[in-house]
């Protein structure tokens, strides 16, 4: 029995001894995880940005690029094309009008003359740990709905809450994993969390970027209201433009809203200088540029190089009324071409994406259609400090390697696929299509007696080009008599302007002209372009690209904390994506062509990332009544 109680009074003693440790342990880190929060340096900054100090002080007086002194008043007109029969633009239903969202302010604005640089909007301030662990936003007090109710931190919470319920579920999906949690800590200050199971960099700027509604507005009529719903009424936001006036698929008129909040918010000052900005909506492009001449309108962005070429040829640009200018444009090249649907079995086969590429001409489509006023494409990152050139080395051989068995080898020691040369001298290169057609053979598709390239099924290699612009027209068929001569069952079908918006959102088509939009910044906007969990319904992902060779790489840039590893990973995905040969490349501008009645007036020094003409450009009203004087102008 002694022995017993010994023993038990030995183990009650080691227990008492656990216990003590484990406590002591426990205070340990809980002093260790104190010390650690307390040396967290919490950043509190009027401005964000990804890399880098930002170009304006806090309390700077407005952007460089601004006149200050920019006169108010007078009407922005210009044109779209197509049809609307809606105002909701955060919806997959309808069509939405021109300017939908813009009556709808942001926490954050970017500036146009810094890469991922953005400064406080309706947020006067933000707060935020270096670990990128949350974000607080400090609301301006003043900031105001059109309706006069305050904006307020539920309206933040709100507005975040129903794009993840009602909204895109491409970047539903996304941000709920990646933003758990919005809250309001008082009237003006919101904070977001972020998942510590996924990169942070971007996450800051991504939010800040969020439309911010009227919670009141939406609430008083949820079910008519939704955000998932086409709509006429455009609801309240907060913005410097208000819907004053529309005629469905004819025109809608904007007009400030006397009562705008933001006037003197140093980020607006010497912008949104329009009384009133009218769009006039045409069914084609042709009848747009009769608008234009007659004086219908006022401004024309021309995207058209044989309209450029040859269509300003009118009285009013020979005697001075109309002005025509070529601007620079300082933004990535957007990745343009014609997109295939990697959905199509047909396309799965790269060498089938090939063949296609090398059936396309750019030599002779530039000189002989296009006024030889294009360059080409080849990079995703064209002509920017992030497209990869030559053999990779240094870091982005080493992100390059680490993919491992995902990575098709060639990338490692062949430079990155570049667009093909071709002759300009005729529309079909022969050589081109012989290197084209051998591709088909060794992919199993063979000519039959009929000249039709079928598989072992007997199934038709056919390949439908669909659109909704007539000036696409001239572009495309050259394109698909040269695949119909390599014996590809190739057509163009082009459709109106509401059934292209569906097929496209559907990816209910072959092939089409579209783009991926680029940035000098890129982060986590890229899983929905290339990301493998929203592959096979997001609308930023015509082509339906994905795979284990982009997915680390996404991630790494992401999560980069530096500029070095950003423009390594950055540079690697280049590489990767044009090896995949998602796309036929096409052409690219670096200008901004603008045509204009002349009245209107810009800043000298205009930005690189933005032309700025909806909100810093103005009218000289004398300018304007000469015009009008003199018959030119109604």
């Amino acid at each position: 029995m002694k022995s017993n109680r010994v023993t038990a009074l030995a183990r009650t003693k080691d227990f008492g001894r656990l216990v003590h440790i484990l406590a002591l342990g426990a205070l340990l880190c809980a002093a260790a995880a104190t010390q650690l929060f307390a040396e967290e340096k919490i950043i509190k900054s009027h401005g964000f940005s990804e890399f880098g100090d930002l170009k304006y002080p806090d309390g700077f007086a407005h952007f460089d690029y601004v006149n200050p002194d920019a006169p108010r008043g007078g009407e922005l007109s210009y044109a779209a094309q197509g049809t609307f029969d809606s105002f909701n633009p955060y919806t997959r239903q309808g069509r939405a009008g021109a300017r939908s969202a813009d009556h709808y302010e942001s926490l954050l604005v970017p500036s146009y003359d810094e890469p991922a640089a953005y400064y406080g909007l309706l947020a006067e301030s933000l707060e935020y740990p270096e670990s990128y662990d949350w974000v607080i936003f400090n609301i301006r007090p003043e900031a105001r709905f059109s309706d006069g109710t305050p904006v307020t931190a539920e309206d933040v919470v709100f507005s975040h809450n129903l794009l993840l319920d009602q909204g895109l579920k491409s970047y539903a999906d996304a941000i709920r994993q990646r933003i758990p949690k919005a809250e309001a800590l008082d009237t003006h200050r919101v904070k977001f969390y972020f998942s510590p199971d996924f990169p942070r960099r971007g996450r800051i700027s991504q939010v800040g970027a969020t439309s911010i509604f009227s919670k009141k507005w939406f609430e008083e009529d949820p079910e008519n209201r939704r955000l998932d719903k086409s709509r006429l009424d455009p609801g309240i936001g907060s913005g410097p433009y208000v819907l004053d006036d529309y005629d469905i698929n004819r025109r809608i008129v904007y007009k400030r809203n006397p009562d705008y909040w933001g006037n003197d918010v140093n980020v607006n000052v010497g912008r949104n200088n329009f009384d009133t900005i009218r769009v006039e909506y045409f069914a084609d492009s042709i009848a747009a540029m009769e608008g234009f001449k007659a004086g219908t309108f006022t401004l024309r962005q021309e995207n058209n190089s044989k309209s450029w070429a040859t269509a300003y040829d009118f009285p009013a640009i020979a005697n001075g009324s109309v002005v025509r200018a070529e601007l620079a444009d300082g933004n990535v090249p957007s990745a343009s071409g014609f997109i295939m649907n990697l959905d199509r079995p047909k396309f799965q086969d790269p060498r089938v994406r090939e063949a296609i590429q090398l059936a396309y001409n750019f030599e002779w489509t530039n000189e002989s259609l296009q006024y030889g006023l294009f360059q080409q494409r080849s990079s995703f990152w064209e002509g920017t400090h992030l497209e990869a050139t030559g053999l990779p080395e240094g870091r982005e051989l080493e992100v390059l390697q680490e993919l491992g068995d995902a990575l098709d080898p060639a990338i490692l020691t062949q430079e990155p696929v570049s667009a093909h040369e071709s002759r300009a001298a005729r529309q079909n290169d022969r050589g081109n299509l012989r290197k084209a057609m051998k591709l088909l053979d060794e992919a199993g598709w063979l000519v039959g007696d009929d000249g039709i390239r079928r598989n072992d099924k007997g199934e038709v290699l056919s390949v439908a080009f669909l659109s909704d612009q007539p000036t696409l027209d001239r572009l495309i068929q050259p394109f698909v008599a040269n695949l119909r001569a390599m014996g590809i069952d190739a057509s163009y079908n082009r459709v109106d302007n509401a059934q292209f918006t569906l097929r496209r959102r559907d990816r209910d088509f072959d092939m089409i002209v579209g783009g991926y939009p680029r940035s000098l910044q890129p982060s986590t906007g890229l899983y929905q372009q290339f990301g493998t969990e929203a592959a096979s319904y997001s609308v930023f992902n015509p082509s339906g690209v994905h795979g284990p060779d982009i997915e680390p790489l996404i991630d790494n840039i992401a999560s980069a904390e530096d500029s070095e590893e950003l423009f390594a990973n950055v540079r690697a995905l280049d590489r990767v994506l044009r090896a995949k040969r998602i796309m036929v490349p096409t052409w690219y501008l670096g200008k901004h062509w603008v045509a204009y009645w002349d009245m209107y007036e810009f800043p000298e020094n205009l930005p690189p990332y933005a032309l700025g003409v909806e909100d810093l450009w103005w009218i000289n009203e004398e300018k304007e009544a000469e015009l009008k004087s003199s018959g030119a102008l109604r």
